[in-house]
């Protein structure tokens, strides 16, 4: 009871949720996309939906991608490279021990899972690619692909 007089718009927080989860459906990675890649809605909408965050560089012969991934472990991150130029980082966070909610006064962290779909800036290969995960950081260094320039065709 006292969690409810300190926070008496908690039907604003579920409806919140809501709007979010309607949100993720009409713009997320599955949904047909509206703006073109690497606007303002790709930096903006992971964090209104509370993902982790990815800064991605794009250097002369590889793609690194680095995540924020705090208070995770190894074993709870997967990371799968859907085709040429998609990248998949998905990670699984359990509670250290079941708890009811009313002995919390805040509870903002969160258990369950997280996926990002990551486009990258150029086409790459699996063949090389590495991932290391330390103090809660996750680098992924994709080489970039082989891409043929063309034939040079003669003028008659």
């Amino acid at each position: 009871m006292a969690w409810r007089r300190r926070y008496p718009f908690h039907w604003m927080s579920r409806d919140m949720e809501d709007l979010m989860l309607d949100m993720e459906r009409m713009w997320g990675p599955t949904a047909v996309r509206i703006l073109p890649p690497g606007g303002i809605a790709d930096r903006m909408l992971p964090a209104i939906r509370g993902e982790f965050r990815v800064d991605v560089r794009d250097l002369e012969e590889e793609v690194i991608v680095v995540a924020d991934l705090p208070g995770l472990e190894k074993e709870d991150i997967s990371v799968s490279l859907i085709n040429p130029v998609t990248l998949e980082i998905a990670t699984f966070r359990r509670m250290e021990s079941e708890e009811r909610e009313k002995e919390y006064f805040v509870k903002e962290r969160f258990s369950g899972s997280m996926k990002r779909i990551v486009v990258l800036p150029r086409e790459v290969s699996e063949e090389r690619a590495n991932a290391s995960f330390k103090n809660g950081v996750l680098e992924i260094r994709l080489k970039k692909a082989a891409v043929d320039k063309g034939t040079r065709i003669p003028i008659e």
